[in-house]
C-alpha cells in the first residue's frame, strides 16, 4: 500500500487495498457502489485522499461515477463585527473583491482536482456547494445519493480537534453514506507531529 492510511466507515475495500483501514458501520456490497464523492479543498491532504480513492476505490469499481465536491464559505462568513453592537459595514466593492477572490480560489481547487482525475484517466464531475463545509458536504452527499464519501484528514492533534472541530469527524458521524477518511502519508504526519 502507498504511504497514508485510510479509516473506513462502512466501506467495502478491495482485497489487499485496505491496509490500515478500519470499518465501523459494517460492510456494504462492493457491487452496489455507483457514486463516489470526494471532498476537496486547497490542502495537499485532500488531493492525497482523491489520489488514494482513484487508486484504491474507483479502480476496483469501474462502473462507479466520481464527483469531486468543494465547499465554499458564503461571502458573509468573512464579515466580522467591528463594534460592541455587533454590526459591520463592508463597502460593496470590498465584498465584490472578496467574492471574486473566493471564486478564483474555488476554480483553482476544482481544476487541480479534475487534473488529478484526468492524469489517472478517470472521468469526473465537479460540484461546488456553498456553506459551512461540514454541513454543505453532508447535505450534498445526501442530495447526490452517494454510496461513498472520501475525504482527507488534516492530521489535527487532539487539542486542535477539540477546539476547532474536525470536518472529517463530523462527516464520519453525520453523512448519509459510508465515509472513508484518508490520513496523510506517514512522512507528512511525522512532519506535523500529530495524527488525525
Amino acid at each position: 500500500m502507498e504511504p497514508g492510511r485510510a479509516v473506513a466507515s462502512g466501506v467495502p475495500l478491495p482485497p489487499g487495498g485496505g491496509g490500515g483501514a478500519e470499518a465501523s458501520r459494517g460492510t456494504a456490497g462492493a457491487a452496489t457502489m455507483t457514486k463516489v464523492v470526494v471532498a476537496v479543498d486547497a490542502s495537499e491532504e485532500s488531493l492525497h485522499a482523491l489520489s488514494w480513492a482513484l487508486d484504491h476505490v474507483v479502480r476496483h469499481h469501474p462502473g462507479a461515477s466520481l464527483v469531486v465536491v468543494h465547499a465554499q464559505h458564503p461571502a458573509d462568513h468573512f464579515v466580522y463585527p467591528v463594534a460592541a453592537h455587533g454590526l459591520a459595514y463592508i463597502p460593496p466593492t470590498a465584498m465584490e473583491s472578496m467574492k471574486k477572490t473566493q471564486e478564483e480560489n474555488t476554480r483553482k481547487v476544482v481544476a487541480r482536482a479534475l487534473e488529478v482525475c484526468a492524469q489517472k484517466q478517470v472521468a469526473a464531475k465537479a460540484a461546488v456547494v456553498e456553506g459551512e463545509p461540514k454541513e454543505a458536504i453532508c447535505q450534498a452527499v445526501e442530495e447526490m445519493h452517494a454510496d461513498l464519501l472520501v475525504l482527507g484528514s488534516r492530521g489535527l492533534g487532539m487539542i486542535k480537534r477539540a477546539l476547532l472541530g474536525s470536518v472529517s469527524d463530523y462527516l464520519a458521524h453525520h453523512a448519509s453514506c459510508p465515509v472513508l477518511i484518508v490520513k496523510p502519508p506517514k512522512a507528512h504526519a511525522k512532519g506535523t507531529g500529530s495524527s488525525a
